[in-house]
């Protein structure tokens, strides 16, 4: 059976920048919250009733639900008390009157005043007015109440229609519809048919077809236009209909196909009799005996000539077949609005809603909430210093409003030679106020400042503010000199005098490792953590959040592959073992020697053959693929492994089977708990093969393994500031 909720999935995370606000005007209904609750990955809920209210719902009603789960979902949403929200009230009221007369549902401003304090009315008056991008209901509500006058308050195209879309199971018959998919167009929402709106339902419910299942599934969209006749017959009320609004498809056709040439796999045909439509056995006979196989075949899509067929067809089929995923599309009011049936099942409304939000993102038009209602956005500037760059990137919530990585040239650099890092502390940061210059941000419209940590003393993850103490020990250079020191620096100088913060997150300093885990067999030497902090702790929570949970509930091994590769035990939270990846602790990398045979080591430190700085320079820097290869070229080194380069082939496996070999010694750091995944991250994870490699290797630890490919630094460093600005976690403080 296709997996239809994890094809949507898959197909929102692929084009979603950043999560639509979804009210649900029924969150007393179970069914409505349990499905609301399995949302917060791709939506923001907003619940129409107070969060003391709504918790005592899932209490009684829901106590199948983990508690984490409800935990994370309830962080993730809004809630707005109905009787509470006057001026909201007052202001959707005018908005409502105010509508052009087509679209108004109320006669004056008292019957606006009275509508807009019902769920329904309040609901869709605020999707009218971008308090919210899509609202949910249906459930409890007669379509008098909230069908009928969401689509009239909200119709944004010349026609309407219903799309209902049937996902049937294995034991249906194979081959009648491709993968057992089956969409419903229905006209019954248009008053007077004509054959320009037939071809208008006609298009546009193939439109919805081919904007929610993906083509790898269906390759082609092919509709069929039914009807009592079949090619000519004159037998019932449709056939003339029919055939005139198939002579008007390709016209309509042709302007979506310059709309998104996605929709060139759509082809449509009519007029089909009904049951040739449904039976392969009807088909046969009314060809005179001629089989149509190939004619037909693929037909997934099937125009309905009114609101009774279409609604029969489609409960006859959730009713023989109940484990069917069966949810409805609402065409025409530009995504706005969901209607559930008052029968509907939890598991099909989070796919009605899942399926709205791909067609909002798919038209390409939808960027935000158009307002901060319910949910704020604070905006955060993210500064990120490397050794011959410095990123800029400022986040208005969880989207990216601009992004530049400002190269630094060598003679910008030279007049630095030989100095300590903080001496380009001034020139960096008129780099970083030029470029928000040229983006016309300014420091009083940022709320906050988030940078890269640098080389600190060791402290626990989290957030940090930029404090005195932090600040003299970078400016003061007791620690390590490194190019990341710089960037608390600027963060405060910023901001000083103002009241806004400045933050680090998670530094590469990042140190709560277990002092069983520090010892070695030399008691002068220890273990010391040198990790990507930040990008391993945004994975785990970024895994987190897709499984709908929090990163203190999980047990994960995060494998960052770069240039260095450090591999993390993130136990409940905390990251108790990691390897130090600046000195080349654990497998070798691109330029990393990697762990060594210690005797060989030692004798090859003391030979005559090599000097001190050879031998730093083989571990960090001319070691690893570097020195075993000739390059840190991983493109170029797998390209030659998959033609099998006799050279290449035992050391790319060498790579595969070292990281999964230190992947699979820190089971130990879980105390004997189940390790829920294995997450690989950095540049290294885009490479397939080498994917393979290490999965196969971790196979017996049983747990599976997610791939986040690349490093969202700046991301990463704007969710740390959003936690603290939202109130989930609280800003640390630094210890000198």
């Amino acid at each position: 059976m296709f997996d239809i909720g994890a094809s949507l999935d898959r197909e929102i995370l692929n084009v979603m920048k950043c999560r639509p606000t979804v009210l649900f005007i029924e969150p007393d209904d179970p069914r409505v919250l349990e499905a609301a609750l399995h949302l917060p990955r791709v939506a923001k809920p907003v619940f129409l009733a107070p969060r003391e209210r709504v918790e005592e719902t899932i209490k009684r009603q829901l106590p199948h639900l983990a508690s984490a789960h409800i935990a994370f979902a309830l962080g993730e949403s809004a809630f707005c008390n109905l009787e509470q929200s006057t001026s909201l009230r007052e202001e959707l009221a005018h908005a409502a009157w105010q509508l052009p007369p087509e679209q108004r549902v109320v006669n004056n401003l008292e019957e606006a005043y009275a509508w807009v304090s019902t769920p329904a009315g309040f609901g869709i008056m605020a999707a009218v007015s971008g308090h919210c991008d899509v609202v949910v209901g249906g459930a409890r509500h007669e379509p008098r109440q909230y069908f009928r006058p969401l689509l009239k308050t909200l119709q944004a195209a010349p026609v309407l229609c219903e799309v209902g879309v049937i996902i049937l199971p294995d034991d249906h018959p194979q081959g009648l519809y491709p993968h057992n998919i089956l969409i419903l167009g229905d006209v019954g929402v248009n008053g007077t048919l004509t054959p320009d709106k037939l071809a208008r339902i006609a298009v546009a419910t193939c439109t919805v077809a081919r904007d929610i299942i993906p083509e790898a599934e269906l390759p082609e969209i092919s509709g069929v236009m039914v009807s009592y006749s079949n090619h000519g017959g004159d037998e019932g009320p449709s056939p003339e209909l029919v055939r005139k609004a198939n002579r008007l498809v390709p016209e309509i056709i042709e302007e979506q196909y310059r709309n998104n040439e996605r929709y060139r796999s759509i082809s449509i045909q009519g007029e089909v009799k009904i049951n040739v439509a449904l039976s392969r056995r009807s088909e046969r006979f009314y060809h005179g005996g001629v089989d149509q196989t190939d004619r037909y075949r693929g037909t997934n899509v099937l125009i309905t000539p009114n609101l009774d067929t279409g609604n029969l067809l489609f409960h006859l089929f959730a009713t023989r077949y109940p484990e069917a995923k069966t949810f409805s599309i609402v065409h025409g009011i530009r995504f706005r609005g969901v209607d559930l049936p008052m029968d509907v099942e939890s598991e099909d409304a989070v796919l009605a809603v899942k399926a709205n939000l791909l067609r909002l993102h798919r038209y390409g038009q939808w960027v935000r909430t158009p307002r901060d209602t319910f949910f704020a956005r604070p905006r955060i500037l993210t500064i990120n210093p490397g050794s011959t760059s410095t990123k800029v990137a400022v986040f208005q919530g969880e989207e990216e409003i601009f992004s530049e990585e400002l190269q630094h040239s060598a003679s910008e650099l030279e007049p630095f030679e030989g100095k300590r890092i903080v001496t380009q502390f001034e020139m960096r940061k008129q780099v970083v106020e030029r470029t928000l210059q040229q983006h016309d941000v300014t420091i009083e419209s940022i709320e906050a400042v988030s940078a890269r940590g640098g080389l600190l003393r060791p402290i626990p993850h989290g957030t940090y503010s930029v404090n005195d103490a932090m600040r003299k020990d970078l400016l003061e250079g007791s620690l390590t000199d490194h190019a990341s020191n710089l960037g608390a620096l600027i963060a405060y100088a910023l901001v000083e005098g103002t009241n806004k913060p400045a933050f680090i997150v998670d530094p590469v300093v990042v140190d709560e490792m277990e002092e069983r885990c520090r010892v070695t067999g030399i008691k002068s030497l220890r273990r010391k953590p040198i990790s990507h902090a930040l990008n391993q702790i945004a994975t785990a929570h970024r895994y987190a959040r897709d499984h709908e949970t929090f990163y203190e509930y999980l047990n994960l091994i995060v494998c960052h592959m770069g240039g260095g590769i450090s591999i993390g035990a993130h136990r409940k939270g905390r990251l108790v073992d990691v390897n130090n990846a600046l000195d080349g602790e654990g497998p070798f990398t691109p330029q990393r020697s990697g762990s060594l045979p210690v005797g060989d080591l030692i004798r090859l430190c003391f030979s005559e053959n090599v000097t001190k700085e050879q031998m730093l320079k083989l571990n960090k820097g001319r070691g690893g693929l570097i020195d075993l290869l000739g390059t840190s070229d991983l493109k170029a080194i797998e390209q030659r492994y998959v033609q099998q380069d006799p050279e290449v082939v035992p050391v790319f496996e060498a790579l595969g089977y070292q990281i999964g070999k230190s992947i699979c010694s820190l089971v130990a750091a879980f105390d004997g708990q189940p390790v829920d995944r294995v997450l690989l991250t950095g540049g290294m994870a885009r490479s397939k093969p080498l994917v393979l490699l290490i999965d196969k290797a971790c196979a017996a630890l049983g747990c599976g393994m997610d791939v986040y490919p690349g490093e969202s630094e700046m991301m990463a460093l704007a969710q740390g500031a959003l936690r603290v600005l939202e109130g989930r976690e609280p800003a640390k403080e630094y210890e000198a």
